[in-house]
């Protein structure tokens, strides 16, 4: 059960399973909505993942859902992972899941060491010796002379990430974004990961028509170019949205990796989604920084399980494996947590900053989001939604007086698709002081919500912070 069924298929399934006819379906996040009739196990695989959030129109996390499910069901509801997330090991913490361990890995493997490699000894060397160190380089070379795969992660595509104009220095921004566009060269555009913008590689600056562009930043299209000029007689090969959004390209490469038809795989965190290939023994990972300095709470959390877990897929057959960590922040705790692959290590030292600054778990957080397509109506609107928040905090309702509101302010992205953002962010230690809050701002200031102009919506236990 997934989005590429068809709607004859649908209405199929969806029949066998409410007259019992299926024992076991095995789906993406609308599965939970399926009518069983008798369901007994609901298994969140890779409970900690982001896509689980459902951002459209009806917002939920299908995490949380399948909780609840189970629970109506007087079922059981089982969330596994190698990386579990903050929320549910403090769910075990304090009484509410159960904890069940695997201590050790399958067929008894051995965990890979893990190097980390400071670029910051690296930064006056030029050309790809910036990102392909000397050390990742060697072990490379050792790696393919050996006959064995090689793993390299960049979660970045494209070619050059960040453009920028030779003559002004202005970024090449999208039309419809405030985010600079990325250059993929084999497709010979500029194109906006936000809203699909593109245009033509040869395109001038906007600002001042200068043709002359310097191509800056990097992306696993650079990477695998870099990649094949130092390594010529290996046979390369590129996973990420680009190169597998046609039908069957993606099964087509894993095949190929897992016949030995590859040696090198440049991709995204797409590559650690689980996949188990037993001859990759070394991976490297270019940046391990990239998400560290997103404007969200959850960063050193991210940052922690997409190394984590792309560190695992080095060494999953007999042969130990290898992982070369290439970062400008060797002692943040992030980074040794997934040296060490010591997730309580991480989860205590997340947890006291967690605590201190009353983020989740240790508080519940609402977010109200704001666009439109007039900058100053939509800025306008949010003032006045914090000044109505504001004074339900001042009010006679304890429950409400507990909530602390953040902002108005900007989203950090701050126009998408052409429509300006703002945001509002509620924090209070209880579900029940949000709740109360929510729906004595939403029942007394109706016209707040209902506007044309302005799109308001209000996302419970947000994910996506930008």
């Amino acid at each position: 059960w997934h989005s590429g069924v068809t709607m004859t298929e649908r209405r199929r399934i969806w029949k066998m399973v409410g007259q019992g006819g299926a024992q076991l379906v095995v789906g993406a996040r609308s599965a939970l909505f399926l009518p069983f009739q008798n369901l007994g196990l609901v298994i969140v695989d890779e409970e900690h993942d982001t896509s689980y959030k459902q951002e459209g129109r009806l917002h939920y996390n299908a995490r949380d859902l399948a909780v609840v499910r189970a629970k109506q069901a007087d079922g059981v509801a089982l969330l596994g992972s190698a990386t579990p997330s903050i929320q549910s090991v403090n769910n075990v913490a304090s009484g509410k899941f159960r904890e069940l361990n695997l201590t050790r890995r399958i067929h008894k493997q051995s965990l890979p060491e893990v190097h980390i490699e400071d670029l910051r000894n690296h930064k006056d060397v030029r050309g790809t010796g910036r990102f392909i160190t000397a050390t990742l380089h060697r072990a490379v070379k050792q790696t393919l002379a050996r006959g064995e795969q090689v793993l390299l992660f960049l979660n970045r595509r494209g070619f050059a990430s960040y453009p920028v104009c030779a003559s002004c220095g202005a970024p090449q921004k999208c039309k419809h974004c405030d985010i600079t566009l990325t250059l993929h060269k084999k497709a010979n555009i500029y194109k906006c990961h936000m809203c699909g913008y593109f245009r033509a590689a040869v395109s001038a600056c906007d600002t001042c028509g200068n043709k002359s562009i310097k191509q800056l930043g990097l992306g696993t299209e650079k990477l695998e170019a870099a990649v094949q000029e130092l390594f010529p007689d290996a046979r390369t090969a590129r996973m990420d949205k680009d190169t597998t959004s046609r039908k069957g390209a993606l099964i087509r490469i894993l095949k190929d990796l897992r016949n030995g038809e590859i040696d090198i795989l440049v991709g995204t965190q797409m590559v650690a989604k689980g996949h188990d290939f037993p001859n990759i023994t070394l991976v490297g990972i270019i940046c391990a920084d990239l998400s560290l300095s997103f404007p969200d709470f959850r960063a050193g959390e991210m940052t922690f399980q997409v190394l984590a877990q792309v560190s695992g897929r080095a060494g999953r057959g007999t042969s130990p494996g290898r992982v070369i960590l290439q970062t400008y922040n060797p002692e943040h705790f992030s980074i040794v947590s997934a040296q060490q692959q010591d997730f309580m290590r991480f989860y205590k030292e997340e947890s006291r900053f967690r605590k201190a600054l009353k983020y989740p778990p240790y508080a519940r957080m609402v977010q109200i989001k704001l666009s439109g397509k007039q900058k100053e109506t939509v800025a306008g609107h949010a003032q006045e939604l914090g000044r109505l928040c504001q004074q339900l905090t001042r009010g006679e309702n304890d429950l409400c007086r507990q909530v602390q509101v953040l902002g108005p302010i900007e989203a950090p992205l701050s126009r998408i698709a052409g429509r300006h953002r703002w945001q509002i962010l509620l924090k209070a230690p209880t579900a029940a002081a949000l709740q109360q809050f929510v729906r004595r701002l939403m029942a007394e200031n109706t016209a707040a919500f209902a506007g044309r102009e302005v799109h308001t919506a209000v996302d419970v236990d947000p994910f996506f912070m930008m």
